[in-house]
C-alpha cells in the first residue's frame, strides 16, 4: 500500500503537467496575439465587453484565452467613389472622388464598440458622397471645370472630416481625380476659356504698345528739353569765349599756320594755315 500511494503521488504531478500542456497547446492560438506592423489592436472581454480605453499596437500578445482580440489596418487608407452629382444649374456630372483616410489609433475601441470593422461602408463613403455632392452643388459647370477644382476640394474635404471626427476616422486629404462635363457643355466652356485667353494676349499687346509709345514720348520730350537748354545757353558772347581760347592753343601750337583776326560775319577769329 506504501508503495502505490508513493506510485501514485509521483504519478500525480507528472498527469497535472502533462493535461497543462495539453490545455496550453490546444489554447495557444487562443492565449497568443501576434499583430503585424501598420495594424493596432482591440480587445473583447467575455466579462466586460469591449476594452474602449486601451489599444493595443505591434507585437506579440498574451491574452486571456477567454477573449478575442479584434486588428484593424491603422495605416492610411483610399477608397474612390465615381459618383453622379448636380451643379448648380441643375446639370448632371460625374466626378470621381478620392479620400485617405485612416482610424483613429487612440479612439480604436470606441469604433470597434460602436461602429465595427466594417465603418469604411457605414461612415466613410456615406461622408465623402454627401460632401461631395453638397460642395460640387453650390457651383456652375464652368466653375467645377476651370477656376474652383481646388476650391471645391478644400471643401469637400472640410465638410467630410467635420462628420468623420465625431466617428473616430482621421481623414487626410480629399482628391478630385477626374471631372466629367457632357460633351456640349465641355466644348462651349473650352471654346469660351479660349476667347477670354485670346483676348487676355490682345490687351497684353495694346498694353505693350502703349508702354512703348509712352516711352518714345517721354524720351523725346527729354532730348527736346536739354537741346532747348543748351540753344539757350550757347550765346553769342560764350561762342567768342569758346573761338578765342580756341583760337590761342592753336596760336600756341609749334605747326606753321596763319591767323587772321576779326571775322567780317561774326568777328570770330579765322584760321588759315597749313600744317607741316
Amino acid at each position: 500500500m506504501a508503495q502505490q500511494e508513493l506510485s501514485l503521488k509521483k504519478i500525480f504531478p507528472i498527469g497535472i503537467s502533462v493535461l497543462v500542456l495539453i490545455l496550453v497547446i490546444a489554447f495557444w492560438s487562443r492565449m497568443t496575439v501576434t499583430i503585424p506592423a501598420g495594424h493596432a489592436g482591440v480587445m473583447f472581454r467575455l466579462l466586460g465587453g469591449v476594452d474602449t480605453v486601451n489599444t493595443y499596437g505591434e507585437g506579440f500578445h498574451f491574452i486571456n484565452p477567454l477573449n478575442n482580440m479584434e486588428v484593424y489596418q491603422v495605416r492610411q487608407l483610399e477608397t474612390a467613389e465615381d459618383m453622379n452629382v448636380l451643379s448648380s444649374n441643375g446639370l448632371e456630372i460625374k466626378a470621381d472622388v478620392s479620400a485617405w483616410y485612416k482610424p483613429n489609433y487612440k479612439s480604436l475601441g470606441l469604433l470597434h464598440a460602436r461602429i465595427g470593422t466594417n465603418y469604411l461602408r457605414v461612415v466613410v463613403i456615406p461622408a465623402l458622397r454627401a460632401s461631395a455632392r453638397s460642395v460640387i452643388g453650390r457651383y456652375t459647370p464652368e466653375q467645377i471645370y476651370s477656376t474652383k477644382r481646388d476650391a471645391i476640394q478644400d471643401e469637400i474635404y472640410e465638410e467630410a472630416k467635420a462628420i468623420l471626427d465625431d466617428k473616430y476616422v482621421d481623414l487626410d486629404q480629399i482628391l478630385i481625380r477626374s471631372i466629367v462635363l457632357p460633351a456640349t457643355i465641355k466644348t462651349a466652356i473650352e471654346s469660351k476659356l479660349e476667347q477670354e485667353q485670346q483676348s487676355l494676349e490682345y490687351e497684353f499687346k495694346l498694353e505693350k504698345a502703349g508702354k512703348e509709345a509712352e516711352r518714345q514720348r517721354i524720351d523725346a520730350m527729354g532730348k527736346a528739353k536739354a537741346n532747348e537748354i543748351l540753344n539757350a545757353s550757347l550765346t553769342d558772347k560764350i561762342l567768342r569765349e569758346k573761338g578765342i581760347v580756341a583760337t590761342v592753343k592753336l596760336a600756341e601750337s609749334p605747326n606753321a599756320k596763319v591767323v587772321i583776326i576779326g571775322n567780317t560775319k561774326d568777328g570770330m577769329p579765322l584760321i588759315l594755315g597749313d600744317s607741316k
